[in-house]
């Protein structure tokens, strides 16, 4: 072997050694744990980083940052570094982009809307955005289904579903969460001609299919895959629907609704293993129903276990957390056995609020602005602390992203630092 052969070799073999230390430093690295849609990467309500502090700082976890913002109940979206945030000031709803650490403005999506809440709620938009692909979809209080690209905003399809569908305007706006799976967008519309469920193309905007005629929720729908095959689950405002996402095709439907004409179902479906669990109030309850292919079977049902106004439940080891009753009769907190609906311990009169699974601890967004850390127990509900983070009415989900907690009201946007090393 002459000398420049050895020197080339010698060459290849750093170059070798250098990639391979590389790629261990990458396997070594943490991954990032973003929140790119409603309830986080598997809408469950589960944070999965191991970043979050344990021990709840004497004064309280650090504000990083806070910025003015329109009105609306849509919760914050977090992916690849980017924060999107849907509100509305004045005749227009915004979807807005910040830098995720910092709080800097990217940039901004405007436009136009007339809508009214005709019982004087918030008349911003209600549904949280949907991150995919490098595509950002969010759909508003009036129906509009929007996708534009998360680098620069730029608008690459719309489509407004009230007028496309004939939709009836309903009680409180359009409030689902789109949800983006193999390359479908799907969204509870409550239209016309079978237009109660919708897919579109999430590339293109094109209608893939239609099912039901169903009327709108304030429920979002959640894809999990039960054996060999993916279904997805729609809590539309007459029950619970089961369909193939890839085609439409109903596997079952289970009705599920308020008893009361003025009310809708609100709270998205939890799938957990082969069961699914969907709650609404008005004197109806939590249902949980255990799936086997295109049949279903009752587990348990009932309006006293865990009665959920509009705020997600949580799960976590066999038990159920989550709040009790209407917003305004001052609702509980409790904690329900998954399998047999027992109700484990009770918070009265705890108040309503938005519940994020954070290890063995629930990370808890009260109605008025108090950002509390509990354990996530059957035992008994246990405080490990609380500080304010926002004002009052506070009813957005929050999105929990690398270690950084972003809430918002009706009036601002924050981002509190709960990482472990502060």
């Amino acid at each position: 072997m002459n000398r420049v052969t050895l020197e080339r070799r010698k060459s290849a073999d750093v170059l070798i050694a250098i990639a391979l230390c590389c790629a261990l430093l990458a396997a070594g690295r943490a991954p990032a744990h973003d929140w790119p849609q409603l309830h986080g990467p598997q809408r469950d309500g589960v944070y999965r980083g191991s970043d979050v502090f344990e021990k709840w700082p004497d004064a309280g976890p650090k504000v990083l940052w806070e910025k003015p913002i329109g009105t609306g109940f849509s919760g914050p979206a977090v992916a690849d570094g980017r924060l999107i945030v849907f509100h509305r000031r004045g005749p227009e709803e915004i979807i807005a982009c910040f830098e995720a650490v910092s709080g800097k403005d990217l940039w901004t999506y405007p436009y136009p809307t007339a809508y009214r809440d005709d019982f004087g709620f918030d008349n911003g938009p209600r549904g949280t955005p949907a991150i995919d692909s490098g595509r950002v979809y969010t759909f508003g209080a009036e129906g509009v289904l929007t996708c534009v690209d998360a680098s620069n905003g730029k608008r690459l399809w719309n489509v407004d579903t009230h007028e496309k569908f004939q939709v009836k305007k309903g009680f409180f706006g359009a409030a689902c969460s789109p949800l983006v799976d193999a390359g479908r967008v799907l969204v509870v519309v409550g239209g016309s001609g079978d237009a109660g469920i919708v897919a579109f193309d999430a590339e293109k905007g094109k209608v893939v299919w239609k099912a039901t005629d169903h009327e709108a929720s304030h429920s979002s729908p959640v894809v999990a895959q039960l054996g060999t095959e993916r279904h997805a689950f729609f809590f539309t405002r007459r029950g619970l629907v089961d369909l193939d996402p890839a085609t439409g095709r109903v596997r079952f439907e289970e009705r599920w609704r308020p008893r009361m004409n003025a009310s809708v179902n609100g709270a998205t479906p939890l799938v957990v293993g082969d069961r699914v669990f969907v709650s609404t109030s008005y004197h109806t309850g939590g249902l949980l129903v255990r799936v086997r292919g295109d049949r279903h079977e009752k587990v348990w049902s009932g309006d006293e276990v865990l009665s959920n106004h509009y705020a997600t439940s949580v799960h976590h080891k066999r038990y159920l957390y989550g709040i009790h009753g209407r917003q305004e009769y001052k609702a509980h907190l409790r904690c329900v056995e998954l399998e047999t609906g027992k109700v484990q311990w009770s918070k009265e009169r705890f108040g309503t609020g938005s519940l994020i699974v954070v290890g063995d601890r629930l990370l808890i967004l009260h109605e008025d602005g108090d950002l509390i850390l509990a354990a996530a127990s059957p035992e008994e509900f246990r405080s490990h602390g609380s500080s304010k983070v926002l004002g009052s009415a506070v009813r957005a989900y929050p999105a929990l992203a690398n270690g950084l907690l972003y809430a918002r009201d009706g009036k601002k946007l924050v981002c509190v630092d709960l990482r472990e090393h502060h």
